[in-house]
């Protein structure tokens, strides 16, 4: 064991558990984290419907009412999107195998691309029901996309869950559940580069570069953003173990068919490259519009 390891917090997963004549309930950091995320979220867009001047024509997208609306499709997004994506993309296998268990949210398992993919279909049935222009709402979306990301890798961590390969470093920590290796606190390096890194990055091209008044351009940020940022911290954090096995102990090769693997890449990085692509291409379009 290096000389340095840092300890792991030892914060119950729960923040209180009640005990209901039998029946118990639990508020968990985890739950709390979608909540926030979702709640402080939708106060943002509420703040950036006030600022007309950010938008194109100086006039927002939306009232400053609507955005509580748009709250709901995105709670249904993230939830169903989420776990869907952590059935169809992770572990299709075994939920094939136990149906019951698809819509067991509380047990765990939810998928960041799959909830992108939800948020994605909300934006666009909002705006069509509301005749909103999809894009302005869009990049709204996306700049409180990377809060609700900070708290949902900050929960990971205080959960002791998706920890990161065995390492050296001075930092390296031995989570609960992992064994003794040290290893990668990768949930916190998502946390730094996915949440407050691009947000922040996010937040300054709104408010003082103009980026919203380019429609599309701040989804292409963080599109590229998150994907260029997950594909690196692929390189320190452990697959999910439904992908390990003793001649894949990183859980790196992800096999497309019989004899076929995908290029050494994990199923994080082959689900965050394409998003690269196609944050170029929201970027050229927004840059080859004039801007208004």
């Amino acid at each position: 064991m290096p000389p340095f390891v840092l300890p792991f917090p030892q914060i119950d997963p729960a923040i209180f558990t009640l005990d209901l004549g039998g029946l118990t309930f639990s508020l968990r950091w985890y739950a709390l984290a979608y909540i926030a995320g979702l709640v402080i979220g939708w106060r943002m867009v509420v703040w950036l419907m006030r600022r007309p001047r950010l938008w194109p024509a100086e006039r927002a997208p939306m009232t400053p009412d609507q955005p509580e609306e748009l709250l709901t499709w995105m709670t249904l997004g993230v939830i169903l999107g989420g776990r869907l994506g952590y059935v169809l993309f992770y572990n299709p296998a075994h939920f094939l195998a136990n149906p019951s268990e698809i819509l067991a949210i509380w047990q765990g398992g939810m998928s960041f691309h799959g909830g992108f993919l939800g948020v994605i279909l909300g934006v666009i049935g909002f705006a069509l029901k509301r005749g909103a222009p999809v894009m302005s709402v869009g990049d709204a979306v996306a700049l409180a996309a990377p809060l609700g990301i900070l708290f949902g890798r900050l929960a990971n961590f205080i959960n002791g869950e998706l920890w990161g390969r065995p390492t050296d470093v001075p930092w390296a920590m031995v989570f609960p559940h992992a064994g003794p290796e040290p290893r990668h606190p990768s949930q916190l390096y998502e946390a730094g580069l996915e949440g407050l890194l691009l947000g922040g990055v996010m937040w300054w091209l709104a408010v003082r570069g103009g980026w919203l008044k380019r429609p599309g351009g701040l989804i292409g940020v963080f599109f590229v953003g998150y994907g260029l940022a997950r594909t690196f911290v692929e390189n320190f954090r452990l697959a999910d173990e439904q992908f390990i096995s003793p001649d894949n102990p990183m859980g790196h090769v992800i096999r497309l068919g019989a004899g076929v693997d995908a290029w050494g890449l994990t199923m994080g990085q082959l689900l965050s490259l394409p998003m690269v692509a196609i944050g170029l291409g929201f970027l050229a379009v927004a840059f080859t519009r004039r801007p208004a």
